[in-house]
């Protein structure tokens, strides 16, 4: 076959490659100095994910209860029924005002929560005292007496009743009572019938409440009793 240029090149590129293979260590070392020699005899490290610490111990968000008041349960009325406030910061607490219903329990906590009453008061007592509902925080102003100033300055009780159906209940009374002797050691409120008031009593009130039934004898004899209980 005939010598070709193609021929010649292609030997030519064998020869190449045959001593880029003989190409050793040795001849590795003579290209580079000590310490690059070194360095590729070692091998690539390995690069590693950053160490995790050690996830400790969960810790569980406490959330301040909305109660004032242990034996109640939280029944929260419409935003746009109270004013929030800081009492007694704001304004000193210095009455309890004792209303009824005049519809049942359940109805009443409703009504509480119904944007477009605009009523609201801080607690509930069904009528047989077994439950009492908060509805507003004692720190805020509830709309239950019809008098601003009155508001300001009050806890507000409602009882679950009719002025025509009378339903107070002894049970009712000693529950009541407690509360109200709760309030007034918290807040220093004399336990007495100018500090303790109905309903028809607070001025410029256009309601009867608690009627000409409630038994206001009984009622501050259970609450002085309850308040020489309470540590102070």
């Amino acid at each position: 076959m005939e010598d070709s240029p193609l021929s010649r090149r292609r030997l030519l590129w064998g020869a190449a490659g045959a001593a880029g293979t003989a190409l050793t260590a040795a001849g590795l070392s003579r290209l580079m100095g000590p310490e690059e020699e070194v360095k590729a005899a070692l091998p690539r490290p390995v690069r590693k994910a950053p160490p995790v610490a050690p996830a400790g111990p969960t810790t569980a968000v406490r959330q301040e209860s909305p109660l004032d008041y242990p034996s109640a349960i939280w029944v929260e009325a419409c935003e746009s029924n109270y004013t929030p406030s800081d009492r007694p910061e704001s304004y000193p607490i210095e009455y309890v005002v004792v209303h009824l219903t005049t519809d049942t329990f359940p109805i009443m906590l409703a009504t509480f929560k119904d944007p477009a009453e605009r009523v609201s008061a801080h607690y509930v007592i069904s009528a047989n005292g077994t439950r009492i509902a908060q509805c507003v925080r004692e720190r805020d102003v509830a709309w239950h007496s019809g008098n601003v100033w009155y508001n300001h300055r009050s806890i507000g009780i409602e009882h679950e009743g009719w002025i025509d159906q009378p339903v107070y209940t002894d049970q009712m009374y000693e529950a009541s009572a407690v509360l109200t002797a709760t309030i007034c050691a918290k807040y220093d409120v004399p336990v007495d019938r100018d500090h303790i008031l109905g309903h028809v009593e607070v001025p410029l009130s256009t309601h009867e409440d608690p009627g000409d039934v409630w038994n206001w004898d009984k009622y501050m004899k259970l609450t002085e009793t309850a308040r020489r209980r309470i540590k102070t």
